[in-house]
């Protein structure tokens, strides 16, 4: 996936040994995504509680419809920057659980299918 900004590889945990890297950075992506919707639900508040009105350029229809874009862009530019924190954690508990889902479809068997027979009448 081009642009996205994978962690080192000597940091990544070892659930992901086995994992193709487009499953890598596809994983990564939605960590950091995850990271910025709650950077973006941080930043909302101080945005909505802030009067530009007095401003030169501040308030109006242009200013409520643009402010949730600008929120939102700013809070992908701090996650992709390294954020909180927050994607390396849920982007390990991924990795995580999707090993335990693969080790626990691989562990058991396949379900029995129906053998019909078609009746002539």
């Amino acid at each position: 996936m081009p642009g996205i900004l994978l962690p080192p590889a000597a940091s990544l945990p070892p659930e992901a040994a086995g994992l193709a890297p487009a499953e890598i950075a596809k994983a990564w992506k939605a960590a950091e995504d995850f990271e910025a919707m709650a950077l973006g639900s941080f930043l909302d508040p101080i945005f909505k509680t802030m009067d530009a009105s007095n401003e030169a350029f501040g308030g109006g229809v242009g200013e409520s419809t643009w402010k949730p874009m600008l929120v939102t862009a700013m809070a992908k530019q701090i996650a992709t920057a390294g954020g909180l924190g927050l994607a390396r954690p849920v982007f390990t508990e991924m990795l995580r659980m999707q090993e335990s889902i693969n080790r626990n479809a691989a562990s058991s068997p396949a379900p029995p299918t129906s053998h019909k027979t078609e009746r002539t009448p």
